[in-house]
């Protein structure tokens, strides 16, 4: 997952997923239909399949970091949509040994599955956390030769414990492919897509990269250009005089761009940083303490300080980047993050707003938490971001003094819609908080590339209606609302075919705001956290048209990171149609006779059912215990480790409860208690949440691990019941159910 972060997007994570699921169900097909053969030879098969697992895992990623695979031109060029199946099998083939492994093992020791199945949750809840730490030691390229060479030890522990013939020659097969393995691992070099920015500006002559940093939250690469120096300062007014100052560029997995700036002999140098739509809430007064989301290499900063601002509280959530700023590079920046009046926080906005009630910030800023690129072709469209939610805003403006102000600085894209998107969360964070008149709060500012969005706890006054004029008329900006706006003072400077910002916005403060919604041709329904897809503006009544303009500029607004997802389904239904369900439909009457008869259908359904439950059910916790834990790192690592542990435990205690209640009786009670725990988790959570809140972070991890614990313990038994059923009735049906 996190080395397809990297090379392509962090949706492909979801085909990583997809594909573990898709190899596990090839394993079974392929045992039910050779599992006399398999079983006869099982031992040379279980030890083959467990060292097979860990070279493909290798192979497979070295394999497809040679496919040009580029996603963005599906609809353009059929062999993408091969490409994609071809990498789609090749990832499948690790996925496809482990589970043969697992599956012949419960074949061979059917009286011990619950047993094999604890073992084997157990081991992958240590996993789920173990990968995290792993990844904050190594480069995710070094970790995957780790995974392999530990595939390999585990191979050794199955031929001593089978005491196998020929373990010489075996163990010097197993020594050669470690060695081939690390050969491999030192000498593999990540190929990111070329439509990356990373990719893109290593293009220009002069630049490269002279540091990297690596953790579960990031690649980060600094990347120096000597010849053609970077100058970014996002909607830069044209009327801008001063020149941006030296600057070393950081990218996170290979796009997502920001800089580190050279420290700057005066404040003077900085001018250029009040020639930004960010700038604007410094000219409305003097904020005395401001808070910074984000801060990443500092830009937003420098801007506070050039305008004077005695109290700064910094907020980045990956130390390696302030580390990369304050320390590595700190003698070229001058060590911002460690000056006078300014305090670095490494946490995430809502958690540290949560343990810091009542601050009383005179401005919070958010500016520019994406780039570019990728957010105008479409590729956070299932990027869950917990900023831009209606309980977000509501958040940030509960922390402002009075009179204070919450700035939000977008890209603009066109047709509009990250900034429509904001206004419409925004007019619903300040209803949400009883405002009457939201419509007086609200200030909206363009350039040519970016929007800001200002937000103010009270009424603006004509006083600062004045100053935003004369603000934006300075630097050339267009006023797209303001509570007084007049029809012509918009669209003026950065002239559009119609001033779209300003009649979208008069509509959403409006009456007919659910109807203007309802026809756009984008979702600009407010995120909120239970549906936090702030980047998600697709709608399928409008595909038809975009695929028929796509040829005149319509295909960066088809939301490619949805597409890839709805792709990626149907490519794993065909698969599982092709090498699971078929081979299997045909399998009729193999094997050896069983006890009683049992319908095919009745396991298919009943397995199907048990998979599609305990996925929904852990993916949905993972997503909602973000709220809690405030990163995903944390929320999926512990999550995921607490419904494994405790569904290991639950599989192991299955059997004891079975003998005491019988397996039907124990099925239904454990099924009926699943579906409790659910609901009542579905009524309490928020409210527990909110309990939470000021908690430190050790102390909600704990209260995240009790809390999944009940529901997870009784999530890990009914397959190992089930199973062991057909153990006993049917039991050439277990690597069918696996």
């Amino acid at each position: 997952m996190r080395l397809f972060s990297i090379i392509q997007w962090h949706h492909f994570a979801y085909l990583v997923i997809g594909l573990a699921l898709l190899g596990y169900g090839i394993s079974g097909t392929v045992v039910s239909i050779s599992q006399k053969r398999l079983i006869k030879h099982f031992q040379a098969i279980y030890v083959s399949a467990i060292s097979l697992f860990g070279i493909s895992a290798v192979a497979g990623y070295l394999i497809a970091q040679q496919i040009p695979f580029n996603a963005e031109e599906i609809l353009w060029d059929p062999r993408q949509l091969i490409f994609l199946v071809v990498l789609s099998l090749l990832l499948t083939i690790p996925f496809f040994f482990a589970a043969t492994a697992i599956c012949l093992s419960f074949m061979r020791f059917r009286e011990q599955v619950a047993r094999i199945y604890a073992a084997d949750l157990l081991g992958a809840g240590i996993g789920s956390v173990g990968i995290i730490i792993l990844l904050f030691l190594v480069f995710p390229q070094s970790g995957l030769m780790i995974i392999g060479l530990t595939a390999l030890i585990a191979t050794v522990v199955a031929g001593w414990e089978l005491r196998l013939r020929n373990w010489k020659i075996t163990g010097s097969l197993l020594a050669l492919a470690a060695v081939l393995l690390l050969v491999a691992g030192l000498n593999t070099e990540l190929r990111l897509s070329p439509y990356k920015s990373l990719s893109q500006t290593l293009l220009i002559e002069g630049t490269e990269i002279i540091e990297e940093r690596s953790s579960p939250l990031g690649l980060i690469s600094v990347v120096r250009s000597e010849q053609i120096p970077f100058r970014h300062a996002p909607g830069l007014s044209l009327n801008a005089l001063v020149e941006p100052l030296p600057q070393l560029a950081l990218f996170t997995d290979g796009d997502n761009m920001t800089v580190m700036t050279r420290q700057p002999e005066s404040l003077n140098d900085l001018a250029y940083l009040d020639f930004m739509t960010s700038a604007l809430p410094y000219h409305l007064g003097k904020p005395g303490q401001v808070l910074i989301v984000g801060a990443g290499g500092g830009a937003d900063l420098l801007q506070a300080k050039y305008h004077h601002t005695k109290a700064i509280d910094a907020i980045e959530l990956n130390a390696q980047i302030a580390d990369l700023v304050d320390q590595q590079f700190g003698d070229f920046t001058g060590r911002p993050f460690s000056q006078s009046g300014v305090t670095l926080n490494i946490a995430e906005v809502r958690d540290y707003l949560g343990n810091h009630q009542g601050q009383g910030y005179d401005l919070i800023q958010l500016s520019m938490m994406d780039a570019f690129n990728a957010s105008s072709s479409g590729l956070y469209a299932l990027h869950e971001s917990y900023l831009y939610t209606v309980e977000a805003l509501q958040l940030y403006l509960g922390q402002l003094a009075p009179g204070g102000y919450l700035g939000l600085t977008r890209w603009i894209n066109m047709p509009p819609r990250d900034t429509l998107k904001l206004l419409t969360t925004a007019i619903a964070a300040l209803e949400a908080s009883g405002i009457e008149a939201p419509e007086q709060q609200l200030a909206l500012i363009r350039s040519w590339q970016t929007s800001t969005v200002l937000i103010k706890n009270g009424p603006f006054s004509a006083v600062e209606l004045a100053k935003i004029r004369e603000f934006s008329q300075q630097r050339s900006f267009d006023v797209a609302y303001l509570p007084d706006i007049r029809p012509e003072e918009v669209n003026r400077f950065n002239r559009l075919a119609s001033p779209m910002f300003y009649e979208a916005t008069l509509s959403l403060l409006g009456e007919d705001r659910d109807a203007f919604i309802q026809d756009y041709k984008f979702d600009l329904r407010p995120g909120t956290d239970n549906r936090p897809y702030f980047h998600h503006f697709f709608k399928w009544e409008t595909f038809r048209e975009l695929f028929q303009l796509r040829s005149q500029g319509a295909m960066p607004l088809m939301e490619w990171g949805y597409l890839i997802l709805v792709a990626t389904l149907l490519i794993a239904c065909v698969l599982s149609v092709i090498l699971i369900l078929l081979p299997l439909w045909f399998f009729q009457g193999r094997g050896e006779s069983t006890k009683d008869s049992v319908n095919r259908l009745s396991v298919a359904y009943f397995f199907f059912a048990i998979g599609l439950a305990f996925l929904m059910i852990e993916i949905a916790m993972m997503q909602k215990f973000i709220l809690l834990l405030h990163h995903p790192i944390y929320s999926i690592s512990v999550s995921l480790m607490a419904f494994l542990v405790f569904a290991g435990i639950g599989s192991q205690y299955s059997t004891a409860l079975s003998e005491r209640l019988g397996q039907r009786r124990s099925l239904l009670l454990i099924s009926l208690g699943i579906a409790l725990l659910t609901i009542i988790y579905l009524i309490v959570l928020p409210t527990l949440f909110t309990l939470l809140a000021t908690a430190n972070t050790l102390l909600k991890i704990m209260a995240t691990i009790v809390l999944i614990a009940p529901l997870a313990f009784l999530m890990g038994m009914p397959f190992p019941l089930a199973l062991s059923s057909l153990a006993h009735h049917a039991e050439r049906f277990i690597p069918w159910a696996w």
